[in-house]
């Protein structure tokens, strides 16, 4: 070992004494750091811990009341299930009992004996009316409802024609208005955005009320004319019915109703009129004056001129009355209240005299809506298209003879 090894080690020696102090603090500073961690791992755990207690007990006290609620939820719909059995039952009974205790049927005695209200009639009127084919059949019940959608507001018409395409669907929405809805088939009308599938015919002059019909290729409605009713001029209550070619969108021929002093002829109906409807035997119209404010009177048109054929004064009352139609010569009125409720035939008149009110059937609708705002028979389907506060519905129906017993 040479002379220069003491040397050496002193150098070493005074190099590793400042390393082992800052190891020192350095071990210190550690430490303290993790002391700190431990203090606040602590105070995590001892808040985790009073968190954990406070849930359990909060959990301990809601359990017993979700355990009632549960237990009265089951009972509310144990108890919704009962009252909903036994509203079904009751509606069950109550259509029992009105099918074997029908309503009276409406049938009026004129005091004077001059062959029923309103008898001072102009032309063929109140004679008996001579069938044109064989149809001889009555409405027997309503067999079904089938409600197709919701389109337009609540008055309104939606039909087919008897005598065109079988598939063609009209609609004619609101009272007042010149634009009419058609669509090529049922399954168009009846798709969520059914308006761009419909082509649109807008007629001359708006219509009035939902008394409209399309028969044969065209569309006849009324149109309120210059001094019609409200108007105060020298047509007031006089309506002009429009026969329209619904191919070629030209107005074919008009004719200004004869009758005097018309009045709506239902009373739950104030915006019609005249309502327009046809059947096996042809077209006919529904309308009223003030020469008999009471009853309804019935009209056979031509439906080639619009002439008036015949005209019959009815025994079938205004009041409460929504909506009217026509099967085989015969008129059907429906009834209904103010307050909407379940509308029925209550009232018929056979132009014929096949059918006596006393033998025919007064069937109750089902449940819907609210109240009809037109209905439309089509003789090729033996169906009725209802309008029911904008809701589109079919009722078939079920026939029988005249001749058979009720």
């Amino acid at each position: 070992m040479g002379p220069s090894t003491p040397l050496l080690l002193l150098f070493l020696l005074s190099w590793l004494r400042p390393l082992q102090g800052q190891q020192h603090h350095l071990v210190e500073y550690m430490e303290r750091r993790l002391a700190a961690l431990e203090e606040r791992l602590a105070q995590c755990q001892d808040q985790s811990s009073r968190h954990a207690a406070e849930l359990r007990d909060f959990k301990n006290k809601m359990l017993p009341l979700l355990e009632v609620a549960e237990k009265e939820r089951e009972a509310l719909r144990t108890e919704a299930d009962t009252i909903l059995g036994r509203v079904d039952r009751l509606e069950r009974e109550v259509d029992y009992l009105e099918t074997q205790n029908p309503a009276l049927p409406c049938v009026e005695v004129d005091e004077k004996g001059t062959g029923g209200p309103g008898s001072k009639g102009k032309g063929r009127r109140n004679e008996k009316y001579d069938m044109l084919t064989d149809c001889g059949y009555t409405i027997s019940q309503v067999r079904s409802m089938k409600i197709l959608k919701r389109f337009g507001g609540p008055a309104g018409l939606w039909t087919k024609d008897p005598m065109g395409p079988a598939e063609k669907i009209y609609v004619l929405d609101g009272t007042q208005n010149d634009t009419a809805f058609v669509f090529p088939r049922l399954r168009d009308f009846t798709l969520a955005m059914a308006a761009r599938k419909a082509s649109r015919v807008r007629v001359p002059f708006p219509w009035v009320g939902t008394g409209q019909l399309v028969y044969g290729g065209f569309l006849y409605y009324a149109r309120r004319p210059p001094g019609g009713p409200g108007g105060g001029g020298e047509l007031e209550n006089t309506l002009q019915l429009i026969k329209f070619h619904l191919a070629n969108r030209t107005v074919v021929d008009s004719s200004v109703f004869p009758a005097e002093g018309l009045i709506p002829p239902y009373g739950l109906t104030a915006d019609t009129y005249i309502d327009l409807a046809a059947d096996e035997e042809g077209l006919w119209a529904v309308y009223a004056t003030r020469e008999d404010d009471r009853h309804l009177c019935l009209a056979k048109l031509d439906p080639q001129t619009l002439d008036t054929e015949q005209q019959w004064d009815t025994p079938c009352p205004r009041e409460n009355a929504e909506a009217a139609f026509v099967i085989c010569g015969t008129l059907y009125v429906v009834y209904n209240t103010r307050p909407a409720s379940r509308a029925r035939i209550q009232c018929s008149f056979d132009a014929s005299g096949t059918l006596s009110p006393e033998r025919a059937a007064l069937p109750y609708f089902p449940r819907r809506y609210g109240a009809h705002a037109s209905l439309r028979y089509n003789p090729r389907e033996r169906q009725l298209y209802a309008w029911d506060d904008g809701y589109q519905i079919v009722y078939k129906l079920e026939m029988r003879k005249k001749e058979e017993e009720v």
